[in-house]
């Protein structure tokens, strides 16, 4: 629809111009040749066919110099006017190469500038897509050097007869070969949300945000009833259309990551219903977060603390995948937190009625 308009705008303004011009041709011509008639018959007396004669000289000469100037102005115009296509068409060129353009300079109007600015934010997008991806093959790369380079080390030593198999030694070749297997299916886990947030929810079904948590919490109520003395749970009935593995998922991860690294001995975990959205609270101390950074923690392979490796602490994309999934139901996932006592908040629509 945007194109349709901007093809008709465009036209009109071209057709606009070329009836400006055509106009411009023939006021200066005719104006110039009354005037000038004026002052030869008046002034000169020239009349019959010598005035006719001049009169012809005259307008071809006119013509000639109107057609110039309106010429020249009318492809300054133009020039003007086109400028911002061949702009965009180098600039598409350069993306096409792989490349990232420079932000187009916005210096028309109507729909030439909504399609000058549709692109510069389509460029954009392209070029943090890019750097998210290369920084994503990094963090994988990373993640994945130091378990298959123990395994490789291992194996060398045992062809080499270095040292000896026994089950310590295979446990530990079959540890790090978990800890791949674990980052691989939770980069799969991600992936796989962002299509569902993007294409289908064909899988959403009613949900009731009370039962579930209630099921997870007593999943969990072992490991919880260790760690804190006090533990506050204040759940309303609200419900909500959403994927009920994906949601579990979603509170295994915050609950198993409030587990791994609590500070405290008080945990809250409330669901209040409102007007438009369910809203899902877990607060409880744990270690520090920087308030400025708070946002990096749902960011892939991200660590509070570079020095956790994986074998200890997970791949560091179980709150990245939580993130996804309460998008791809339309809601959000955020953590309030003054350093040390931390709130994740989630949201998410409940069913209109």
């Amino acid at each position: 629809m945007l194109r349709n308009k901007f093809k008709t705008n465009l036209l009109t303004r071209l057709v606009a111009l070329n009836s400006l011009v055509i106009l411009l041709v023939i006021l200066l011509a005719g104006l110039t040749l009354k005037d000038y008639t004026c002052y030869i018959v008046n002034t000169e007396n020239v009349t019959g066919s010598s005035l006719v004669e001049t009169l012809n000289w005259f307008l071809l000469k006119v013509s000639i110099l109107a057609f110039v100037i309106v010429g020249i102005v009318h492809y300054i115009t133009a020039k003007k006017m086109i400028g911002p296509l061949k702009e965009l068409s180098d600039a598409a060129r350069e993306i096409q190469r792989g490349k990232s353009p420079e932000k187009l300079k916005i210096s028309t109007s109507g729909e030439l500038k909504e399609l000058v600015e549709s692109f510069n934010s389509m460029s954009e997008s392209l070029r943090i897509s890019a750097m998210k991806r290369d920084e994503m093959m990094k963090d994988i790369a990373h993640e994945l050097r130091t378990p298959l380079t123990n395994m490789n080390g291992y194996l060398e030593g045992l062809k080499n007869e270095v040292i000896d198999g026994s089950p310590a030694l295979f446990g530990s070749l079959h540890e790090e070969s978990s800890r791949i297997t674990r980052i691989v299916e939770h980069i799969t886990d991600l992936n796989n949300w962002n299509e569902i947030e993007q294409f289908h929810q064909d899988r959403f079904q009613a949900i009731s945000i009370k039962k579930l948590l209630d099921e997870i919490i007593t999943a969990f109520d072992l490991k919880l009833t260790k760690q804190f003395t006090n533990i506050s749970i204040e759940l309303e009935e609200a419900e909500i259309s959403g994927d009920k593995d994906g949601l579990k998922q979603v509170f295994t991860n915050i609950l198993q990551n409030i587990s791994d690294y609590n500070t405290g001995d008080s945990l809250s975990v409330s669901a209040e219903k409102g007007t438009e959205v369910v809203i899902i609270a877990f607060t409880h101390k744990g270690k520090f977060i920087d308030p400025i950074k708070k946002d990096m923690i749902f960011e892939r392979f991200y660590r509070v603390d570079e020095s956790r490796t994986t074998k200890s602490d997970g791949a560091g994309l179980g709150l990245a995948i939580a993130s996804s999934i309460i998008s791809a139901h339309q809601g959000s996932l955020d953590i309030i937190t003054d350093g040390t006592t931390h709130s994740f908040l989630i949201k998410i629509p409940l069913i209109r009625d």
